[in-house]
């Protein structure tokens, strides 16, 4: 898989997967970055495997963002506060 990562401090905490059109993808990023936690993104478009892996957690629909967590648990158009609550912040 291609990724970017965001490396402003440790490896990712999470991944993030998403499209360059998504304004929802740029707004999490967005509030990711000023909280200053690290992520990878995934652009589903470019990858048919992370397409593959988003439809297999939301019950076959490319729901972008979809975030995985280190715990493997994942999270459809999640808000900070969820994602905080997620990584105990």
């Amino acid at each position: 898989m291609t990724t970017t990562e965001n490396t402003q401090q440790t490896p990712a905490a999470l991944t993030v997967y998403s499209t360059t059109w998504c304004g929802y993808c740029r707004r999490l990023k967005t509030q990711l970055d000023e909280a200053g936690i690290t992520y990878a993104e995934i652009d589903i478009e470019q990858n048919p495997e992370a397409a593959e892996f988003v439809g297999s957690v939301n019950n076959g629909n490319h729901v972008v963002p979809t975030v995985l967590f280190a715990d493997g648990s994942t999270a459809t158009n999640p808000g900070l506060a969820e994602v905080k609550r997620a990584l105990s912040l």
